[in-house]
Formats: C-alpha cells, structure tokens, sequence
C-alpha cells in the first residue's frame, strides 16, 4: 500500500469519527437547546469561519456565475434543508434509529447517481438496495409496530429520512459540479454562510428575549456542542473527507459511511445509554444484510490457460 493511500485512509478515518461522534452531541445538545437557536448559534460559529475563505468563495461566485443555481441549491440542500430536518427528527427520535436509516445512504445515492446520471448499476445492487430499503421503512415505522402511541418517534425517524432525500440530492448537485472543476471548500464554506442567512430571518421571527438569554446563560458543556459542530463536525472533518477523497476512489472512500453509523451507534449505547430493542434488531439486520449483498461483490474464480 502506497503511503499516500494510507494517508487517505488515515484522513477518511478521522472525518468519520468526528461524523461518527456528532450525532450524538448533537442529540445531547438538543436537551438544553431547541433545534432552531441550535442551528443558528451553529451556523453563525461555521460563517465566522467562512470568513477565511472568502477569497476562494467570491473566485467561485465569479467563476461559476452560470451554475449559480446548482450551487444556491445544493447549499440549501445540503446544510439548510437537510441539517434542519435532521435536527429537527434527532429530537424526537434516536441515534440508534438515525444510524439504522442512514445506513442505506450510499446505496441510494448510487441509485440516484443511476436516475440522474447515467451511472451504472448492478442487478446485485438493486437487490441489495431493495432488501436495504424495506429494513429503513420498518425502522421508520417500528415505533408505532412498538408502541401505537408512538407517533413522535415515527415522526422523528420521518424527519430523519427526508433528511436523507435532500443530502442524496446535494451528493447528486455536487458531483455535477465537480465535473465543472468547482472548489469544495469554497461552496462548503459558502453553504454554511447561505444556511446561516436562511436560519437567521426564522430566528429573529420566533425569538424572544427569553431564547437570547437562554442561549447567552447555556451551561459551557453545550456551548462546546455547538462549537464540535460548527468546527469540527463542519470545517474540519469536510478538510479531511476532500483530501481522503483526493487520492482514493469514491466507491472505496463511500465505504467509510458504513463506519460513520457503527461508531454513532456505539457511542449512543455507550454514552446516551439508548437501549436496542427487538424491533430496532429487525431493522438493523434487514438493512445490513441488503447492504452487505449490495456492496460484497462475488469472486470470479479465475481458470489457468493451458
């Protein structure tokens, strides 16, 4: 293995824990902080950042002024949209639910790529993603299988998956950008920026004196929640995604997703002591199985020629 293939790995590997970890700050968090101020508290961190980047960001608006459009919507749905619904469904739902339907993520990302993009995909695939499918639509509704009263959880795992659709859809945007040639870190950063400006009109409309004071007198340990997600979850871990990504294929580099739920949902037994229940082992097995068919593609045996 060459060293710059291990770099890479070492890059994705870092993205991934601080992925990984943030579902569960974020869940923790929302305990003293409502999604909403969350968001904006947050944005408003990742924007002051974005301000380094400014040079990059305005070459970009420059350069790509014809894909304005691409770029305003994949900045809406990639950290506007979809962070909202997912903050918004973590909390009334479960990282150990968020880690099960998420899990399917790559594998519908490469069916969208198929719809959207011509790429291509195996007869194994569509299985797979089909088996996927149908374990994150019981996961989705396992809480009212559980419990008939449910319905804020199955909200909340409701919320999760159209959080799903929307960031398929900016993987979608973004790789036809990146066709383009487009700077990623400048739209990263320019994504922030765009989220905070959509939060902030929301904030300053439902607001009171009573959120600012709130958000002002919050306890450090959930100001250092908003600033992982702000710093580390946003800036750093996407530096580390982009460079991984640079050197190994996407395919192989799409696989560290799978891990990204692994450690989320570790970490939510181990430090939000989340309990797995029947239904979320039905759910969970149904999607990994589909996943793994999917993704484990089966050996040629290879015949000597005599």
């Amino acid at each position: 293995m060459s060293k710059y293939r291990l770099r890479a790995y070492w890059y994705l590997l870092i993205s991934t824990l601080i992925w990984g970890l943030a579902s569960v700050v974020i869940k923790a968090t929302l305990t003293e902080i409502a999604p909403l101020p969350f968001l904006t508290y947050r944005f408003l961190l990742s924007s002051l950042i974005a301000v380094f980047f400014a040079g990059r960001i305005i070459t970009l608006i420059k350069k790509h002024a014809e894909d304005s459009l691409e770029i305003i919507l994949h900045s809406l749905f990639s950290s506007t949209i979809s962070l909202g619904l997912l903050f918004w469904g973590l909390e009334r739902s479960t990282v150990l639910d968020l880690a099960v339907i998420t899990l399917v993520a790559p594998l519908l990302t490469e069916l969208a790529g198929v719809i959207f993009l011509g790429e291509h995909f195996t007869k194994r695939e569509k299985i797979g993603t089909l088996v996927a499918i149908v374990g994150t639509v019981f996961t989705i509704f396992e809480p009212l299988i559980n419990d008939g009263n449910g319905w804020g959880s199955f909200l909340g795992n409701a919320l999760i998956f159209l959080y799903l659709i929307f960031d398929i859809a900016s993987v979608i945007i973004l790789k036809r950008l990146l066709r383009k040639d487009i700077d990623i870190t400048a739209l990263t950063n320019l994504s922030f920026v765009i989220a905070f400006l959509a939060f902030l009109p929301f904030f300053i409309l439902f607001a009171n004196i009573d959120t600012v004071t709130g958000l002002i007198n919050l306890p450090l340990k959930y100001h250092l929640g908003v600033m992982y997600m702000a710093f580390f979850s946003g800036t750093v871990a996407y530096f580390f995604r982009n460079k991984g990504q640079k050197t190994i294929e996407v395919g192989e580099a799409g696989l560290f997703s799978y891990l990204t739920q692994v450690v989320s949902a570790l970490l939510a037994v181990i430090f939000l002591k989340e309990k797995v229940t029947i239904g979320f082992l039905i759910g969970a097995i149904i999607v990994t199985a589909g996943v793994v068919y999917a993704e484990i593609k089966p050996r040629v045996a290879s015949r000597k020629l005599s």
